[in-house]
């Protein structure tokens, strides 16, 4: 009389992955070598940077133009030399991710390192906004194989199984 024993490898679940948010900036106001790209960007066109770093925010493409346009105002009749829309941007993305600060320090930024300021502010939402894809695969038992089945289409692999006959 046989009988077969099977002996399956099962592998240990992979570990589980936690998304952890910080509530620091995630580079400091001149990490530009952080992202030589987006600062080189910033300083050979800083109108088209910032236009692009408040659309992939959320916000309105022009809206930095005003700052812009205020920046001529001031040279015309009303001197002040905090950038509004600078300034806000700065808030908002510091209020979504949750980072740690205040408008006081919001305001120095934004007027004394504008560019350095929006470079800061497009690096954290490069990060904050990436996506993540996991698959997770389950042992499927079929027949006398076993396969790893995922949700990703089109992926099938198999996985020996020891049978051994007493």
């Amino acid at each position: 009389m046989a009988t077969n024993v099977f002996i399956n490898n099962n592998q240990p679940p992979p570990p589980t992955l936690i998304a952890v948010h910080s509530n620091q900036w995630s580079t400091s106001i001149f990490g530009c070598f952080d992202d030589l790209s987006a600062c080189c960007f910033a300083t050979w066109c800083f109108p088209c940077f910032a236009c692009n770093t408040a659309s992939e925010f959320g916000e309105c493409f022009c809206l930095p133009l005003l700052d812009i346009l205020w920046n001529s105002l001031q040279m015309i009749c009303c001197p002040s030399c905090i950038p509004p829309v600078a300034m806000s941007m700065r808030v908002a993305v510091r209020n979504r991710y949750g980072i740690q600060g205040d408008m006081t320090g919001d305001c120095v930024y934004a007027t004394c390192c504008n560019i350095c300021s929006w470079c800061q502010m497009a690096r954290e939402i490069k990060r904050r906004t990436q996506t993540h894809t996991l698959v997770n695969a389950q042992p499927v038992n079929m027949g006398a194989q076993q396969y790893m089945m995922s949700t990703q289409p089109m992926v099938l692999t198999s996985q020996p199984v020891i049978s051994a006959a007493l």
